[in-house]
């Protein structure tokens, strides 16, 4: 393994100009994870030039031989889930459950492309002279891929496992917040099989992610990340290439007045403060029916200051540190703005015990549409109450802020829940269940501010299309 280094043209190596950053353990900051090259511009124009090579020679690999490849790296991730557990909890700062699941999953995903790789085709069609009229998808040939610190394993394996299955190479920017765990994909990935040429890795901040959407040899940019960041990258990537972006969400659950209030509870509570608050699916607002709005708030006020905060490879830990001290900064700073503006903090929003970033998870209730707890996303463990006189006003609320990535409802009631799916402005509407979570052979994206609406990510024809550029074929008879 190869620790603290980009790869870069088929080979390990330093940031062009010797700069480093450190990575610390957000539970113990006094723990350095590793030391990772702070990438330039120069260190990505190095990584497109290796990778624009290696490109035609995996295009020109069979569908099989590429299959193969994420394959043997899936197997690759299982042998050493233990240990992926333990250092994801170490760098990212989740609980053991929460990095299990994630590292079970990741190599799930990339069988799951190992199969798109056969699925790439094309159409036919009569031509009047007698001859035919066929499409065919090629690769795009360089893909560039910007993938956030939440989910340093599945997120980066759900761009990187088509981008690869249809052919094309891929120059990989994780964030700076989670390098250790790129690393550990990028290694996977080689030790598929995969030609050193097909992949770089190139650590660093805004300044390599920037060089890289900026890149014209790069054919398609993915983003996962911020509202802010995504608007950056697609106006870098500009009309002539594509850009696929997921960012912000602001997710409400809905609760109407036959609700099941034990289960809107887990369901709320799930969402809310698993994975600490720091998903972009993750239920940031309750819109609770008058009748039920007192006894829920109480009900979820109960439940977060059950919650036990640490360290994540601790026993009994429900929820570990924010990942990084911007974060809890930013979490703080949430919480007096949400006092400041007149909400009431029922529970929660301060420090915990422990050198590490570690908060108590958060309840506003008295919260408005206009505050700005219920209007901007604060990504982390901080839930904004409001109340409502009936569904309509809680439809009304639910698509009152500019993102539209995910939504839930809870109810006994099948026809409104159908209608609040109808009227929802989100790309993935939950009844009954967390706002978070999602299967992998669904199309996953949001509306509004929260997508480019372009190309669905995970799943499903369109994501596919991204990754591929379609040309006709006109063919007449002699």
């Amino acid at each position: 393994m190869h620790e603290g280094l980009n790869f870069v043209g088929g080979e390990w190596r330093p940031a062009a100009d010797g700069v480093t950053f450190r990575r610390h353990n957000p539970a113990w900051p006094d723990d350095i994870v590793g030391e990772f090259p702070e990438s330039s511009a120069a260190d990505v124009d190095a990584a497109v030039a290796g990778a624009v090579e290696g490109a035609a020679e995996w295009a020109a690999t069979s569908a099989e031989k590429r299959a193969d490849v994420l394959e043997a790296a899936a197997r690759w991730l299982e042998e050493r889930a233990d240990e992926l557990v333990v250092e994801l909890v170490r760098e990212e700062g989740k609980t053991r459950a929460e990095a299990a699941m994630e590292v079970s999953r990741t190599p799930r995903n990339l069988r799951f492309y190992a199969g798109e790789a056969h699925r790439v085709t094309g159409q036919s069609h009569p031509a009047d002279d007698g001859g035919i009229v066929y499409t065919r998808r090629q690769p795009v040939g360089v893909v560039g891929a910007v993938t956030p610190w939440n989910f340093p394993l599945n997120i980066p394996s759900r761009k990187i496992g088509p981008a690869l299955a249809a052919g094309n190479a891929v120059v990989f920017k994780p964030s700076p917040v989670t390098p250790l765990l790129a690393q550990r994909l990028v290694e996977a990935l080689l030790a598929g099989g995969l030609p050193a040429r097909v992949v770089a890795l190139v650590h660093g901040g805004a300044e390599a992610g920037a060089a890289l959407a900026a890149d014209g040899r790069v054919g398609a940019v993915t983003f996962t990340g911020s509202t802010r960041a995504g608007r950056a990258v697609h106006a870098a990537v500009g009309p002539s290439r594509r850009a696929q972006l997921e960012m912000g969400g602001k997710n409400p659950v809905v609760v109407l007045d036959d609700a099941d209030l034990d289960r809107a509870t887990q369901i709320i509570v799930k969402g809310a403060f698993g994975l600490s608050g720091q998903a972009c699916t993750g239920t940031s607002r309750v819109i609770a029916h008058e009748a039920v709005h007192d006894e829920l708030l109480e009900r979820v006020a109960r439940a977060a200051e059950a919650r036990v905060v640490g360290d994540g490879l601790r026993d009994g830990v429900d929820m570990g540190p924010l990942a990084a001290d911007f974060q809890l900064e930013k979490v703080l700073d949430y919480v007096r703005i949400g006092e400041e503006e007149g909400a009431e903090l029922v529970t929660g929003g301060r420090r915990a015990a422990g050198d590490g970033y570690f908060v108590r998870p958060a309840v506003f209730g008295g919260v408005t549409p206009d505050m700005r707890i219920a209007r901007e996303e604060i990504f982390g463990p901080v839930l904004a109450f409001l109340r409502a006189s009936g569904p309509d006003e809680a439809v009304e609320l639910a698509n009152g802020t500019g993102y539209g990535l995910s939504a839930g409802i809870v109810t006994r009631d099948l026809d409104r829940a159908l209608e609040f799916a109808r009227r929802s402005e989100s790309g993935l509407v939950k009844v009954n269940q967390p706002t978070s979570g999602m299967a992998m052979t669904v199309p996953f994206g949001g509306l509004k501010e929260s997508s480019t609406q372009t190309f669905k990510e995970q799943a499903g024809p369109s994501m596919m299309l991204f990754y591929t550029q379609e040309k006709s074929v006109y063919m007449s008879p002699r």
